[in-house]
């Protein structure tokens, strides 16, 4: 084996550990997105009731999904960094290609007859309640598809955006100021990525009886894209931590190399 081949096959390794992150938490924050959950009361507190646009009165009632998006653009970041814009578009179509394949599956699953006995042994809850746990199945795991199809929309703008925005800024700092590159440029994508989704899902796309208004659209926007802020500052710390493991991976110097070559390369939005 040539001294060369180490780096590479080190190169190959770290890049299918970073996608085996980025798409484990992809694809289930999507299977999972169809599950809203209050934030105040998992954390035993009272709804905030913020008077918003419009006169809306909201609460910080969010997607289960959102949980694990935080960890997927942290690895964007993190791609982006040593392997550039061809790295994280390779990661990005890949899973929107995933994501598509593994609801279709889902939804012929759905389309299954089930055996008596399952809906025998699974005819009440925990409670003594009757319920049919086919339906139940099919109504879990079948999400619109409007709201998938605007999912996968602003999951691809997001993504360019973010690696766009993080090649500029890495222009401007070079190696210098991860914090201000990593969160920067995840701040703004997710202020687009939270828009993006909404106004697909719930206002051009939505038939007219459901359609919501555009003062609620935005309300809805501002608390979700709140939580992603807040989190994506928490996390910041995540990405020296990564920077670190990977620089003691590579070497130092080869990490380095690996980073200016990925900024070379990455040029314009597409």
């Amino acid at each position: 084996m040539t001294t060369k081949a180490i780096p590479n096959k080190k190169k190959n390794h770290l890049f299918v550990i970073l996608s085996g992150i980025f798409l484990t938490n992809a694809i289930i924050a999507e299977l999972i997105g169809s599950k809203i959950f209050s934030l105040e009361s998992s954390f035993g507190y009272h709804p905030a009731n913020i008077p918003l646009i419009g006169g809306f009165i909201l609460d910080f009632n969010l997607t289960a999904g959102v949980i694990l998006w935080p960890m997927v653009f942290l690895t964007t970041d993190v791609i982006n960094e040593y392997f550039g814009k061809q790295g994280v578009r390779k990661i990005s179509l890949m899973t929107v290609g995933f994501i598509a394949y593994g609801f279709v599956v889902i939804y012929l699953a759905t389309l299954l007859s089930p055996a008596q006995f399952w809906l025998d042994i699974h005819q009440t809850d925990a409670n003594g309640n009757s319920f049919d746990i086919n339906y139940a199945f099919s109504k879990v795991f079948r999400q619109g598809t409007r709201i998938i199809f605007a999912s996968l929309v602003a999951f691809l703008v997001g993504q360019f955006l973010d690696v766009f925005i993080f090649q500029k800024l890495r222009k401007v700092t070079g190696g210098k100021m991860i914090w201000l590159r990593a969160t920067g440029s995840t701040l703004v994508s997710q202020l687009i990525d939270s828009y993006v989704v909404l106004f697909l899902a719930f206002y051009f796309l939505a038939p007219q009886e459901t359609k919501w208004p555009v003062a609620q659209v935005i309300s809805v926007g501002v608390i979700n894209y709140i939580y992603k802020f807040v989190v994506a500052v928490l996390l910041t710390p995540l990405i020296y931590v990564a920077h670190y493991f990977i620089d003691n991976y590579l070497g130092k110097k080869e990490a380095q190399s690996m980073a200016d070559e990925a900024a070379g390369k990455s040029q314009g939005f597409f």
